[in-house]
């Protein structure tokens, strides 16, 4: 069951309209590393955790990511202004402007729907804590780029907080990976000797990748006499 709060989680404000960025903004909101697909990833993850915490923190994050979702969707519409202005809009999507009516679409910045594909679920905890990890860091990155393209310091400060919680999820499924080693896909890892072979493919030789905080590899040429 989900419940709406009318506060936002965290106020939204803009200098000045700016459709062009506007357009831009719109990555996070129907992108492929945006808040939609946060939650409905995390969301349709948790629906085979058995781990009672885990599935709340997924669940949690999730309902956090729709918060997120929110709070683009009101900047857009605050970077839109009130009056139909495609021309102003000369970089990404211009619908807004042409077909919803200022309403922020589920759409990327080039105007792309979204779609479920950028939903990545596997049914192993560990696998799906990855993918998460990553995906709050690649999120992480898209704000940084947006951030450095914007003066406005309401919108700064928007991303600025949605930025840190990016990094909050980050370290909590982090944790929540390092909670269940020796399960699931994890209990198989590093067993062979396979699994510490490093492969030095590279010529001219350069140095090896260091591996040594974790269990020290093997390092060998799978090719010994290449003559």
């Amino acid at each position: 069951m989900f419940k709406h709060d009318k506060a936002l989680l965290h106020e939204v404000k803009v200098d000045s309209p700016n459709p062009n960025y506007a357009a831009m903004l719109q990555e996070q909101l129907g992108g492929p590393q945006g808040e939609l697909k946060a939650a409905m990833q995390y969301l349709s993850q948790s629906f085979r955790i058995k781990d009672p915490q885990i599935k709340d923190l997924f669940l949690d994050i999730a309902a956090e990511e729709l918060s997120h979702m929110e709070m683009i969707a009101t900047t857009i519409n605050l970077l839109n202004g009130h009056e139909l202005n495609a021309n102003n809009a000369t970089i990404g999507a211009v619908e807004a402007h042409v077909l919803t009516g200022l309403t922020p679409m589920l759409s990327n910045a080039s105007g792309q729907l979204w779609t479920a594909a950028y939903v990545n679920q596997t049914g192993d905890l560990a696998a799906d804590l990855l993918s998460n990890i990553a995906a709050e860091q690649r999120a992480k990155v898209v704000y940084e780029y947006l951030y450095r393209q914007i003066n406005d310091k309401g919108v700064r400060e928007t991303i600025d907080f949605l930025l840190n919680r990016e990094e909050a999820h980050n370290t909590m499924f982090r944790e929540a990976f390092n909670r269940i080693q020796d399960s699931g896909s994890l209990q198989d890892w590093g067993v062979t000797q396979d699994s510490k072979l490093y492969f030095n493919l590279s010529t001219p030789g350069g140095q090896n990748f260091d591996a040594s905080n974790a269990q020290p590899p093997r390092f060998t040429n799978p090719n010994p006499n290449p003559n």
